[in-house]
Formats: C-alpha cells, structure tokens, sequence
C-alpha cells in the first residue's frame, strides 16, 4: 500500500485558487477544500488555525505575486517612455498568467464584491499598481492622476473580456499607451 505524499501550505493554496475560479468563495472551506485534495479536514488545520486565516494566506500569496516582479522588470528600460510601455505589457501579461493554473484576479475581484477583508486587499494591490503607473506618467510629463486610472481601468476591463474571450490584451494595453503619450 503505497502512502500519499503530505500535502503542502503551498497545495491548499493553490486548491483555493482553483476552487475559487471554478465554484466561487463558498468553495474556500476546509471541508470542501480537503473532499477536492481527496484529504482530511486535519491536514487543513495542520497548515492553518482557521478559514480566515487560510484566506488571509490566499491573498498573501495572490497580491506578492501580482506587484513583486514589477520593479525588477522595469530597471533595465532606459527611459520613462520604455518603462511605461513595458509595464503596460507586463500588465496585460499578467492578467493572463496563472498561478497554480488559474487566472485569478477576475474571481480575486469577485470574491471582493462580497468580502470586506478581500476589498481591503484588492483596494491595496490596486494602490499599488496606480501608484507605479502614475509615477511613469509623471516621468513622461503626463501629470492628471485621471490617466493612470483610465489606463488601469481599461486594463480590468480587458481582462474581463479574455475571461470570456482568451484574448491577448498586450497589442492593445500597447495602443493605449501610445495613444496617452501622444497626448502629451
């Protein structure tokens, strides 16, 4: 009788991100978690006290790997024009990227609507983001604040779409900026 490997923090994680993308918040349980794992609800409570604080490890996971690599990719640009237009790819990029397999912000979205604690970590990753892409705009000498929340909006909007659709949005977060930057 062969033994199953220990499941790791790192595999229930990446299960609530599956479960939340296919079946929705009501699905980040220990119950329903650990019947998806083909486990018990104890290798659950090994890794976290609670729910909340699996949750809480969720967002952890989702928002370091949704702004982390930002900063380090835009160094090597030479100017604030080529950073700008490389973070709008890395933006796009990102929306269709996975973690664990899942296209999570869209449901990360989502599970806001209904969960202050989510809104709260959502309303922070999205400070984040504006704050970069404001600050690029400003180096190009683009100064209205109003821009980087159109850019950003645009880019929310576009994932929705390839939620739906599986486009790539890259070519026209692109077209965006250029269109900004012509406007300076």
């Amino acid at each position: 009788m062969t033994k199953k490997p220990r499941l790791s923090q790192t595999d229930w994680l990446l299960a609530g991100f599956a479960a939340l993308a296919q079946d929705g918040p009501d699905a980040l349980k220990a119950e329903p978690l650990a019947r998806r794992l083909g486990t018990t609800k104890g290798s659950f409570y090994w890794h976290f006290a609670d729910v909340p604080a699996f949750h809480s490890a969720m967002l952890d996971l989702w928002a370091e790997q949704a702004t982390s690599h930002i900063p380090a990719a835009l160094e090597t640009e030479p100017t604030p024009v080529a950073k700008l237009r490389r973070l709008s790819q890395i933006v796009a990029a990102h929306r269709s990227e996975t973690l664990g397999g899942v296209r999570l912000d869209t449901a990360i979205r989502a599970w806001a609507r209904a969960n202050a604690m989510v809104a709260d970590r959502l309303a922070h990753v999205d400070g984040q983001r504006l704050t970069q892409l404001e600050t690029l705009l400003n180096e190009t000498g683009i100064t209205n604040p109003e821009w980087a929340r159109i850019i950003y909006a645009a880019d929310i909007g576009m994932e929705e779409l390839s939620s739906r659709d599986s486009a790539d949005n890259t070519n026209a977060m692109g077209s965006l900026v250029d269109l900004v930057l012509a406007l300076r």
